[in-house]
This record gives C-alpha cells, structure tokens and sequence, in this order.
C-alpha cells in the first residue's frame, strides 16, 4: 500500500474508491469565489484577457502568411486565448470582457477568404508546419465563442466559418486523398492529428454526418505515422512515455478529441482507452506539483525523472499543466473516478499557480507590457524560474509571445468548470474555494451553497445550503485520496468519510451547514519512494501538505539548496516572515545545525531571479 500521500495520489484508486456517474458542468455564471483563486483569475482577465491591442496582434497574423518564413505557430495564439477568455468569462460574467471577445471573433471572421479558408500560411506554403495546429485552434476558438455568443446573427457567420474552415480540410485529407499526418514535419503528424476534437465538436453543433465520418477517419489513422497510439492505449501495456513519439501535449489533445469522438459514437472501446491512458499518465509521468515532462515538454517517465539531477534543462511546460488539467477534467466526468479531481487540484495548486507572472517580470527584451502573464517552465530541482518562454515567436510589431502564455487562462477555465459538478442525483463539490455556488436541485429548484474556507491554507470547510423549499437530493463531497482521517459532520451529527466520494442523500433543508475537516500534516517524500516499480535516483528529499508542495528558495536568507541535508523538525512561521507574498511558510531544522525555510511552490520564485527547489539533495535514511 502506498505509504505517503504523494503515492497516494498517484496511485489507482478506481478499484475501490466509490464514484459517481453522468458528471455535468454547470452552467456559466454558477460560480462566485473570493480568495487566492479569484484574485488570480481576475489578475489574468484584467492583464490579458482585456488587452486590445493583444487580440489585435493575435488577429493581425492572419492577414498575412506571418508563419511561412519558419513554419511557425504563431497561428496558435488567436484561438487558445479566445477559448481561454471564454472559459473564465463563463466565471467572471464581466460584460467588459464579452465585449472584447466578441470584438476578437468578428475581427477573425474578416480575416476569412473566400472559400472560408483562415490561415497564417499561405496557400504555397500550406499544410505543413504547425498549420493543421493552427487551424484546430481557431475552430476551437470559435467554437468556445459560439457556446457564449448571444447575439444570433454573428452565432450563424460563427458556424457558417466553422464549417466553411472544415470543409476546406476534409476537401484535401481523407480516404483517397492526402494523408493528414503527413500534414507536418513535427511529431509525426501528433500535432495535426489533434484537429480531431474541433471536428467532433462541429459533429455536435450541426449532427452533419460528414464531420463525423471525417473525425473516423483521422481516429484511424492513429495518431502518429509510425504506431496507432489510440490502439497502443486501449491494450494497455506501455505507459506513454514507451510511444514511439512522446510530445505530451499534443499527445493529451489528441485523446481529449478522442474522448469527444467516444462520447458521439458512443464506441466503448475508445473511452476505454482515453481512461487506461489518463491512468498511466497519473501513475508514470505527472509529477509531485501535478504536470510533466522532466525533460523538455516530453513524456519521460516524469514519476522517477523529476528527482534526477543529470537533466538540467527546462522542464514541465505550462502547456502541459493546463492539457493535463483539461483532460482530468473531461475523465472525472466521464468516469467519475476522484482521483482526478484529486490530480486536477494539485496541479491548480502548484504548477498552475506557479505559472502565474503576479510580478510581471520578464527576461525577455521583446516581451510586451513588462512580461507575460505566466511562465512556461516549473522547475523542481534547484533552477529558478523564467528561464525561455515556451513557444517563443517574434510578431510583426518585434514583439514576442508564446504558447504557455497563450493557455494559461483555460486552466483556470477548467478548474472553475469542475468546481463543481451536477450529477443526476444533486451536486458535487470537487474543488474548495470561498465563496457561492448557484446551482438547481433534480427538481429544479435554486439550490445555493455557501463555502467559507481558506482550504488548502487551512483545514476547515464549511457549507451552508440555501433552498426555497426541503428536497431529497445528493450532495457529494471529495475527499482528497491523500487525507487519511477526514472529520464531516451535518449539522453537528458525525458522519463517516473515507477518501473518494462523500455521497450526502437526504432530505436537505433551507440552512443546513455540511462541516468538513481536512487534516494536514507535512509529509516528507524521499526519491527512493518513487522507484519502487524499479530504478534507482540520487537520495533527494521533499516536502508536501494536503495538496501543496513545499520548496525552499533563495529568496529566504541564508537557505542553501545545494546540501545534502538532513532534515528535522518542521514548524510553520508567519507568512510575514517570508520576504514575498506567500500562503504557507514552514522552517525545517537541520541536523548539523541551522535551519531551511520554504513556502507554497505557487509562490516561491517570482522575482525570476534566485533558484527554488522541491527536491532537496539529502542523506538517506537507513
């Protein structure tokens, strides 16, 4: 059994933990919160979301054929920012914010040719490259849009280009005609492969079987030129990291469409493989602050590789944080399996957080408005922060962006979209945040919930039910896999709770208060825990509690990260003491004398100026 929480998490718990089925979203403006996660998302709708003159720079790269001269991505941005903006839209309801992406959209629908055609190669230089990429973000793009838009008339020209865009694909690829993994010199097609899940949406949007056929058709071809990885996860036998291609995230969007196309045909077998290959990946790649890719942005068996020393380049891309997020979001729905509820808050916690540029500092000359909003890279080892952005691209203006920067916002899209959930039988409560939730009972009735909480600061969460009249329904809590010794209560009477889902069905009346205690002790988690399916790492030490990974940083006078250490005792400190704004700070005495103090990895780090490290080189243990 595993022994600490770290294993814990990572290990399956499907078997025997008790889960729930049909998983909905609610809809947009369900949530309202407060506290860090609220702050955060509004720093990135009002620093980026809210930019003209970024959505105009996004747009302005598809009047002409800006990619051509190196095959580029800079046909990426328009539509990973517009599913982003319109993913926390669907949080904040800010009308300032609809304005600009409705704005973005009928600017991008001008960019359009003729025979619909958007692109930011030209017709020469088309499909290859990163085009195919491109072209699947302004679907999705467009797509998120339309599921917002209120005004009919531009929802109408917004499907009339949705269709037109995939006419013009399924014009040039298929049966008898170009291969579309052949589309790119990258990743053996990986990333054009991933044009999948516009098309299955389009399916949904307009039941036309040809979309569908065509979704088929690229299912088929299996992902990459050398190997059929959708095959390759439905047997089971490898973990990703042993694919003959390993890009994390164009792998992950990938069988996200492949979930999409699974829900449509309602063909078994491919849920299958989407949820046996959501597992391996939790269990040989996500790390210990929730993504992955210890070398570069690749699958690399990320569970041992995140505590070895001999990589020290840049590692788990922020790309990679937000596709994982993503797809444990899609699984928890589908499969009602916890434990990624459990992967999804971790990650928002650590790696996302973590990403988030509240200092807006940069290292890049060219980066505009003093930075970009969130880093691209998470190191664990001792590194600091902000060492390349990820998908760096000069624009025409000699300005930069990048991939990373362009996605953060869906994270936080997705870790509000699975907040909470509807079920058939009432409500689930997934993640923990202060505030409201406006929701309906089965019977259709206002169902509020008020949560008062500093959770994962502290361990008290209290929900207050507001209702217009009593109903049975179930309410169903998570209980995180790595909480042992959860306490709940209903109105003062105990009730038994065990990690998974705490499934509450009563009779619920107007100001009932569900209380929940999650006990959060500092857990250390050695290297050598991780190698226990084999292999062997230098001793390296950490430190996590609940959710929140701890790392030292040089920012703390007087903390060297270069060891080896031998750590004693751990007492929590004021967050005052720390010299940066933090959550949590603990100091850990040494054995030779001294001490160490380390703070949340989401806040550590910041200036992009001194090293952090979750890892600690140490003594082993006998």
């Amino acid at each position: 059994m595993p022994t600490n929480q770290y294993q814990r998490l990572t290990a399956n718990y499907s078997a025997c933990r008790p889960q729930l089925s049909k998983l909905f979203c609610p809809p947009p403006g369900s949530w309202s919160y407060s506290g860090c996660f609220d702050q955060t998302v509004k720093f990135i709708e009002r620093h980026q979301l809210l930019d003209p003159a970024l959505w105009a720079r996004f747009a302005e790269q598809f009047t002409r054929p800006s990619d051509d001269h190196d095959l580029g991505w800079r046909c990426e941005y328009w539509g990973k920012l517009m599913r982003g903006g319109a993913m926390v839209w669907g949080y904040t309801q800010s009308p300032e914010l609809y304005r600009q992406l409705e704005c973005a959209a009928r600017t991008m629908l001008k960019n359009a040719e003729p025979d619909g055609r958007i692109s930011t190669y030209s017709r020469e230089a088309e499909f290859q490259g990163w085009d195919i990429w491109g072209r699947k973000y302004v679907l999705l793009g467009m797509e998120y849009f339309y599921d917002i838009c209120t005004d009919e008339s531009l929802r109408a020209e917004l499907l009339d280009s949705i269709r037109a865009q995939a006419d013009y694909l399924l014009a040039h690829f298929g049966p008898g005609k170009a291969d579309l993994r052949k589309a790119s010199g990258h990743w053996e097609g990986l990333n054009s492969s991933s044009v999948l899940e516009p098309v299955v949406r389009l399916y949904n949007m307009t039941g036309e079987r040809k979309y569908l056929d065509f979704a088929g058709y690229i299912v088929g071809l299996g992902g990459i030129l050398s190997a059929n990885i959708f095959e390759l996860a439905l047997e089971d036998e490898l973990d990703p990291w042993q694919y003959p291609v390993t890009k994390a995230y164009e792998m992950m969007s990938c069988f996200e469409g492949l979930l999409e196309y699974a829900r449509a045909t309602g063909e078994e077998r491919w849920s299958r493989a989407v949820v046996n290959f959501a597992h391996r990946v939790l269990s040989s790649d996500i790390t210990i602050i929730g993504s992955a890719g210890c070398t570069h942005e690749l699958f690399d068996h990320s569970r041992l590789r995140q505590a070895d020393p001999e990589f020290t380049g840049i590692m788990q891309e922020t790309c990679v944080t937000v596709t994982w997020m993503k797809l444990c979001g899609q699984v928890l729905r589908f499969t009602g399996d916890s434990v990624f509820g459990d992967a999804m808050e971790r990650s928002l916690h650590n790696a996302l957080l973590g990403a988030v540029n509240t200092r807006r500092v940069s290292r890049d000359p060219l980066s505009p408005g003093g930075g970009l909003p969130f880093d691209s890279y998470s190191p664990l080892r001792a590194a600091p922060r902000g060492q390349a952005v990820g998908g760096r691209r000069v624009m025409a203006d000699n300005t930069i962006y990048g991939c990373c920067a362009a996605i953060g916002a869906a994270g936080f899209g997705a870790a509000t979209q699975h907040s909470a959930l509807l079920t058939e039988k009432g409500a689930a409560v997934n993640l923990y945040f202060p505030g409201t939730l406006s929701l309906q009972t089965p019977g259709g009735r206002r169902l509020n919930i008020g949560i008062d909480t500093t959770y994962p600061v502290g361990e008290d969460i209290a929900l207050e039910l507001s209702l217009d009249c009593p109903e049975n329904f179930e309410l169903a809590l998570r209980v995180p896999g790595w909480c042992k010794a959860s306490e709940v209560s209903v109105n003062g009477e105990a009730v038994p709770a065990v990690p998974g889902w705490l499934r509450l069905e009563r009779l619920w009346k107007d100001g009932d208060r569900v209380q929940l205690r999650l006990p959060m002790a500092v857990e250390t988690v050695g290297s050598w825990q991780l190698c226990q399916g084999g292999g062997e790492l230098p001793p390296h030490v950490a430190l996590v509690r609940g959710p929140i990974v701890l790392a030292a940083s040089e920012e703390f006078s007087g903390n060297n990260l270069s060891g080896p250490v031998e750590l004693g005792k751990v007492r929590r400190v004021p967050v005052s003491e720390a010299p940066f704004e933090a959550r949590l700070v603990f100091e850990t005495e040494l054995r030779d004398g001294g001490g160490l103090r380390l703070a949340d990895y989401a806040s550590v780090g910041k200036g992009y100026d001194k090293d952090i490290a979750v890892w600690l080189p140490c003594v082993r243990p006998l």
